[in-house]
């Protein structure tokens, strides 16, 4: 067991970003103890915890792992996943001029944090396409707690071998449309076979990302999107398709019915090159509403 402390640059407002985790089954969280146990995907899979201990404005961490051996990849993974080198201040100051003052005010520090894993990234937006919110966190969970594996308590979201040797009633079974289950198996059986390598896609430039990812079986922009920013954490992804973005604008500049696509494009024209940030704060505009 090793320990080690992370300090950043503030602001980074840890402990909305575990309200907004708790609300996933699949995410360990301690409000109380301000930590959350996250899954480390590596050839060995093991568990870190990290654990705040500083204040929104002088944010520092506690970080955990169990080898000595992989800590540095730990500290590594755990850094990408919860963007410690976005300096959020920075992202703030440019909103601070735009019409989405108000809700930067009031999500001030409101870090994004990344998916645990690329192939979680891609498969959870899959999962929740064309279903309420409410019903995806429960099909995802169902997902991962039969075909994945925990270790100390933290589920694991299954291999890509493991699913690509899913027959497609396994998945009917647990309520996955007939679709999406063909959908979910292929994607893996592409990773398998070598025709989808997901490290050297995270190379490529975002509209290169989507223009490869388009091109499979029930991946649409608007889940090539996703990836990118949960996946990859790219910083200025728009997905105007997006139900919920699209309730936020129409309740930011109270309109009587959904923006439409020019007008979604006008308002956001302010908001680059942080339109990834746009997104994420409007979405919790309306989640903590």
């Amino acid at each position: 067991m090793w320990e080690e402390e992370a300090v950043i640059e503030g602001p980074y407002h840890f402990d909305l970003a575990l309200e907004r985790l708790a609300k996933d089954p699949l995410n360990k969280v301690d409000r109380v103890a301000r930590l959350i146990r996250m899954p480390i995907y590596e050839k060995e899979p093991e568990v870190a915890e990290i654990q705040a201990v500083g204040t929104v404005d002088q944010p520092a961490f506690i970080v955990r792992g169990s080898s000595l051996q992989t800590k540095q990849q730990v500290m590594d993974r755990t850094s990408t996943v919860f963007q410690w080198n976005l300096p959020l201040m920075k992202v703030h100051e440019h909103f601070s001029k735009t019409a989405l003052n108000g809700i930067f005010e009031q999500h001030f520090g409101t870090p994004i944090v990344r998916e645990f894993s690329l192939f979680s990234a891609l498969i959870r937006p899959i999962i929740h396409q064309q279903v309420n919110m409410s019903f995806a966190i429960s099909l995802t969970e169902q997902f991962v707690k039969t075909f994945g594996f925990e270790i100390e308590g933290a589920p694991f979201f299954p291999n890509p071998e493991k699913v690509a040797a899913l027959d497609v009633t396994e998945l009917r079974n647990l309520r996955f449309s007939q679709r999406k289950a063909e959908y979910i198996i292929d994607l893996s059986k592409m990773i398998v076979n070598g025709e989808l390598n997901l490290e050297e896609l995270a190379k490529k430039p975002d509209e290169e990302v989507i223009k490869e990812l388009v091109k499979i079986r029930g991946i649409g922009p608007w889940t090539a999107q996703s990836f990118l920013l949960f996946g990859l954490g790219r910083r200025n992804l728009f997905p105007m398709a997006d139900i919920g973005l699209q309730n936020a604008i129409k309740n930011l500049y109270q309109l009587d019915r959904k923006p439409t696509y020019e007008e979604m494009e006008k308002f956001s024209k302010e908001w680059h090159p942080y339109l990834s940030y746009a997104s994420f704060y409007l979405w919790r505009s309306i989640e903590t509403n």
